[in-house]
């Protein structure tokens, strides 16, 4: 199911030239430009919460993004990591899943979808990090500027966000 909503990788070229070092950073941009992350999540995503609190055994949690997804009806755990993957996520974004399911899913509700997304991955290591987890849970890459990605000698002819948006003003 994860495969069939989510795509890969995610092009955050909204977030601006600044490439962001931290999850949090990275969080805080989405929810500054939440209309233009919905876009490019696709259709059927309502925007539940950002830093969501859970408390589980006496101890804070927090999950980056909460989203609900309206035609699956059900949530959506997105975590956001600033590096490569790494086979612990999988374990704290299924434990997320869980809390999510028991605490605030209703009856009616489908399962909760998880969304890990990283700077890199390995798709062989993913595939057996996510091997024997019953939650569903999708790994896709966020990618920096679309520019960056260009040859060096084409980087130089296209203007920067910042001269496209100067000349707009």
């Amino acid at each position: 199911m994860p495969d069939q909503i989510f795509k890969d990788p995610y092009l955050f070229d909204f977030l601006g030239t600044d490439v962001p070092r931290r999850e949090v950073e990275i969080e805080r941009k989405l929810t500054e430009h939440i209309q233009q992350f919905l876009l490019e999540l696709g259709q059927g995503f309502a925007f539940v919460g950002r830093h969501v609190h859970l408390e589980v055994g006496g101890q804070d949690f927090y999950l980056d993004l909460l989203f609900y997804h309206l035609k699956l009806r059900c949530y959506v755990v997105i975590e956001l990591k600033a590096c490569d993957f790494e086979p612990g996520f999988i374990s704290q974004l299924n434990m997320y899943q869980n809390v999510v399911n028991d605490v605030l899913r209703h009856p009616d509700d489908k399962p909760t979808i998880g969304l890990l997304v990283v700077k890199g991955k390995n798709k062989t290591v993913v595939e057996y990090s996510l091997a024997g987890y019953q939650n569903p849970i999708g790994v896709a890459q966020w990618q920096e500027q679309i520019t960056k990605q260009l040859p060096e000698d084409l980087r130089s002819s296209l203007p920067t966000i910042e001269e496209i948006e100067k000349e707009m003003e």
